[in-house]
């Protein structure tokens, strides 16, 4: 996912407003009991309506950053409270990128898991119309040291008559061995061919007790 679309984080104008009004206060540009502009110029000044001026500056005046005096004009009363604002506001934005971080990220692997699910099921489809479609497309069963009825002959395990299988193949380290005489014996680490049903891959499995992959 690109940086593109990722979410952006946004705080209202006027809490915007206040939020720079408290970092020219902290910086020393407004001085404390210094009186600010005029609600109109502050509005110019940010390039926003007085009316959210003068939510900006009643924000920081419920905050006892500022003082407004009626008839009079919006005064600056703490450098410490504009402190403490800034602080809590640089916390309460690093939450908020968190947490859209993680709504993010939960959201790819929705989708990540949504795509992987489709594939697997596309997966399983096409696997099914082969079989359908070439009924004799040779199953592959790799011999683990912990099967059974290993160094046996194909003879002495009677392959056909107890499993329906019919045996195409062995590759046994680097050699394989196609259509293996009823002598050839079976070791471990062994990879057998074979044609069949679904029935007869599982009657193989159970021959060399081999757990079934669901």
């Amino acid at each position: 996912m690109s940086g593109d679309n990722k979410k952006k984080i946004t705080f209202p104008r006027y809490q915007q407003i206040a939020v720079a009004l408290a970092e020219r206060i902290v910086a020393g540009k407004y001085p404390v009991g210094s009186k600010l502009h005029a609600r109109s110029t502050l509005a110019s000044n940010f390039k926003v309506s007085p009316e959210t001026a003068r939510k900006a500056i009643n924000m920081l005046a419920d905050l006892d950053i500022m003082e407004v005096k009626h008839g009079s004009g919006a005064y600056i009363s703490s450098k410490e409270k504009a402190q403490e604002f800034l602080a809590n506001y640089q916390e309460t934005t690093s939450l908020a990128k968190m947490e859209a971080g993680i709504s993010q990220a939960l959201s790819k692997q929705k989708a990540d898991l949504e795509e992987l699910a489709q594939m697997v099921t596309n997966l399983v489809e096409r696997t099914q119309l082969v079989h359908k479609k070439f009924p004799f497309s040779p199953f592959e069963l790799v011999l683990p040291t912990t099967a059974t009825n290993l160094e046996r002959s194909i003879n002495e395990l009677n392959l056909w008559h107890s499993t329906g299988a019919t045996l195409i193949a062995i590759r046994h380290a680097d050699e394989l061995v196609v259509s293996p005489g009823p002598y050839a014996k079976l070791a471990a680490g062994d990879t057998i061919y074979f044609v069949g049903s679904e029935l007869s891959y599982e009657r193989v499995c159970n021959l060399f007790n081999i757990q079934l992959n669901n």
